[in-house]
């Protein structure tokens, strides 16, 4: 299983949410975290909370619908001069629920690639070279298990792209230490879940980071975090590297 004391994660929505509960998770891990939101005033509380367990934090800000943000966030944390092992890609937008979806709106589908598929590969492309280099790497990407429902069309199909790009860029690292992978919360009771989800945030621990730790050199898989709820994070590793194998 990695250890990821003093390593570097970056996560994205990390200041309500899945989110938020991933990056206190991490830092009891003793990861040290960069932890973007959309402002860095939606962070303030977070960051006191992860620095409490001693870990170092950054926090930095940008509207991922804005792709030259999105640009200007990856620069400026290349100016902070750590190295970025882990990538967390969890923030993502689900855009409206269309009764009438024959008059979903071409909106739905621009904003949401936006933001659940284009800047979540920004991000990849520019921190996998670097993982390549060093020989070293976790990537995943948050995706959706929404299927067979034409109302939230935009952003299912925002996240099948995103599943297609993991699975792709999976190919090319597969056997190596440099490993991409997808996860899903499930339908957590969460901002984005709403109110009447089945399961409560705190389910998706471990399994939303049981990808992180996993030590067996595969990509492309899909860990629902759903599948190692109540485990500890060492049951929940060995069952991923178990029982879930890569599509390649």
């Amino acid at each position: 299983m990695v250890n990821v004391k003093g390593r570097w994660a970056f996560i994205t929505g990390a200041s309500r949410g899945i989110g938020y509960l991933t990056a206190l998770f991490m830092a009891k891990q003793g990861c040290n975290l960069i932890l973007h939101s959309r402002s860095l005033e939606h962070s303030e509380k977070v960051l006191s909370e992860v620095k409490a367990h001693g870990v170092e934090a950054y926090a930095v800000a940008a509207e991922l619908s804005d792709l030259d943000a999105v640009e200007r966030m990856l620069q400026e944390i290349d100016t902070f001069g750590v190295r970025v092992d882990i990538v967390l890609n969890n923030a993502g937008l689900q855009i409206a629920y269309r009764n009438e979806y024959f008059k979903t709106p071409v909106s739905d589908y621009t904003e949401s690639f936006k933001i659940n598929t284009i800047a979540p590969a920004m991000i990849c492309y520019h921190f996998m070279p670097k993982m390549k280099e060093y020989g070293f790497g976790r990537i995943l990407n948050t995706t959706s298990g929404i299927r067979l429902d034409p109302q939230q069309a935009g952003y299912s199909a925002s996240k099948a792209a995103l599943d297609k790009i993991t699975i792709d860029l999976g190919h090319t690292v597969q056997g190596t230490d440099v490993m991409i992978n997808l996860t899903d919360p499930g339908w957590c009771r969460t901002d984005l879940g709403g109110p009447y989800a089945p399961n409560a945030p705190e389910s998706a621990i471990p399994g939303i980071v049981v990808g992180v730790f996993a030590d067996d050199k595969k990509s492309g898989r899909f860990l629902g975090a759903q599948s190692f709820a109540g485990m500890s994070l060492e049951e929940a590793v060995k069952k991923a590297e178990t029982e879930f194998d890569s599509p390649y």
